[in-house]
């Protein structure tokens, strides 16, 4: 197999963007995708952000920067891959979304081309049920923020063969990332035991065991966990957290993982954490105010 050189990005919200950075300063070339021109665009301007912020602690220069923005090309057509060695949707963690996305993906692509997911919890297998090459299909779980966090999640589905696993493994470490093999169950290894802890926290608010800082004040201190539960939470995005809380409910069929009623409330109500400016938390104000 062919070294990978040039690497696809569908989706350039936080994790997309992310994950082109990392990619554009380890050397590779980026075509990152979206359907918004306006979005592509809010994503090269923090991806400048974030590499001015590296200039000026001396980590990178200016020639750094200049050179990895320089390897991001971007377009709303999914014609720009036809050239990409390697895939990786990074779209909404929604699973009848990146089917959409995967057999509209695959036309484009060349043959020996290989396609990653970064979903955080959906089946492997099934989504590379979507493609015309379930063997090159496997899942490649980033953490959120990408430049920041040192773990990817590295998941096989049933049909993924050897060469595209050793591929993708070698490509995470030359990104300067530490995989860990996680096998095709819902969430995989790191959602698996982090969103029922933080399921359980919003039972515990829920049942008004403790207030949203009493909680998060009782894990960062008493567990030494640097952000609280709900904190955590909002970081995320509570759309999110209740996404991967469904997939393992529906997946596993264990009642423990039953999404908190309070946790559905506050996602019906659009209040979905720090990137919409509210969740457990209010964002409007400095410092954030609980909201419940």
């Amino acid at each position: 197999m062919s070294t990978i050189k040039k690497i696809g990005i569908i989706g350039a919200g936080q994790m997309g963007s992310g994950i082109a950075q990392v990619c554009a300063q380890a050397g590779y070339d980026v075509s990152l995708s979206d359907l918004n021109e306006q979005v592509l665009e809010k994503s090269l301007a923090g991806i400048a952000r974030n590499l001015d912020r590296q200039v000026q602690k001396g980590k990178i220069s200016e020639a750094d920067k200049a050179a990895a923005l320089a390897r991001i090309a971007t377009g709303t057509d999914l014609t720009i891959f036809a050239d990409s060695d390697l895939v990786i949707e990074a779209a909404t963690e929604n699973e009848a979304l990146k089917r959409d996305i995967l057999k509209k993906l695959v036309p484009h692509l060349k043959p020996e081309a290989l396609i990653a997911t970064n979903t955080s919890s959906i089946s492997i297998t099934r989504l590379a049920a979507s493609t015309d090459r379930p063997a090159k299909f496997m899942g490649m779980h980033f953490m959120n923020p990408v430049p920041v966090m040192q773990l990817v999640e590295l998941i096989r589905g049933i049909a993924t063969d050897e060469p595209t696993f050793n591929a993708v493994k070698e490509l995470t470490e030359a990104i300067g990332k530490t995989p860990a093999v996680a096998e095709d169950f819902p969430a995989f290894i790191v959602n698996r035991i982090l969103l029922p802890m933080i399921n359980e926290a919003v039972y515990t608010l829920y049942e008004g065991v403790g207030g949203v800082e009493a909680i998060d004040t009782a894990l960062k201190l008493g567990a030494n966990h640097p952000m609280g539960p709900l904190e955590l939470a909002d970081f995320i995005g509570l759309d999110t957290c209740l996404a991967v809380m469904q997939v393992l409910y529906e997946g596993l069929a264990d009642s423990k993982y039953r999404p908190c009623p309070l946790l559905v409330k506050y996602v019906e109500a659009g209040w979905i954490g720090k990137k919409f400016g509210r969740g457990f938390y209010d964002y409007s104000q400095t410092p954030p105010v609980p909201t419940r």
